[in-house]
């Protein structure tokens, strides 16, 4: 199926806010197959994920995007609701949407499963000016993080060409275009224990998260990447793409 045209997005109009410096999309709708339940509404700290994450994200853009099947369902946070321009494709699905509807030409694309977001470090990332299409963390033992990364519009002809080939992995898209690595070194500056990078795939990590909302800033956990950090064959990232999100 080729893609939807994207939408003229960022553009002013008498029914369109002056676009901001960057917006911001949250991936929602995946099956959770492991957790056996929706992961942006489970409880950590005494509040959904979903609505942490939109606290930490409004300190960086009032652009928030609530992108997937069912989008509608987190609206109590806020931010404008939208399925995937092309269901059933996987979070770079998720991310063409979310770069097509911006206000901005950058987006701040994240996974809804994280529950430690870092304000000071979400505002290193937006006020990095370089010629990049992508800025993407790179975490010391190498993995990258393409769900808590930045891209601008400039992606979007590149994605547009993948999904209508059916390569659905976002780590294809890098070699393409201007990727910039924001390094484990810079994330220590704001985070020093990577817990900006802690993703929920199982109860028992539930289960961690919730202890851990309470602990004192020192604690960290190493950051465990999603699939789509660790998988280069696609067939094992296509079999493993419901579980990113």
């Amino acid at each position: 199926m080729d893609p939807a045209p994207a939408p003229q997005a960022g553009r002013s109009s008498p029914m369109t806010p002056l676009a901001p410096r960057i917006s911001a999309a949250i991936l929602v709708g995946g099956k959770s197959r492991r957790m056996g339940a929706d992961k942006a509404l489970l409880h950590v700290g005494g509040q959904p994920i979903i609505q942490r994450m939109a606290a930490a994200v409004r300190t960086v853009t009032t652009d928030l995007l609530l992108i997937g099947a069912g989008a509608e369902r987190y609206a109590f946070v806020g931010g404008r609701a939208a399925d995937d321009l092309i269901p059933r494709s996987g979070p770079l699905a998720g991310i063409y949407t979310a770069l097509s509807m911006a206000h901005s030409p950058r987006c701040l694309v994240l996974a809804c499963d994280m529950p430690f977001l870092n304000a000071d470090l979400l505002r290193y990332m937006s006020e990095r000016e370089s010629d990049w299409d992508v800025l993407l963390p790179r975490l010391p033992d190498g993995h990258v993080e393409p769900l808590h990364a930045i891209y601008s519009r400039a992606c979007i002809g590149p994605i547009e060409t993948m999904l209508r080939q059916g390569r659905l992995c976002p780590l294809d898209l890098y070699p393409q275009v201007r990727t910039e690595y924001l390094e484990a070194a810079e994330i220590a500056l704001s985070d020093p224990y990577y817990r900006s990078f802690v993703n929920l795939n199982t109860p028992a990590d539930l289960a961690h998260a919730q202890e851990a909302a309470t602990a004192p800033r020192e604690w960290g956990l190493p950051a465990r990447p999603r699939p789509s950090v660790t998988v280069v064959s696609e067939t094992l990232w296509k079999k493993g793409v419901e579980e990113c999100l």
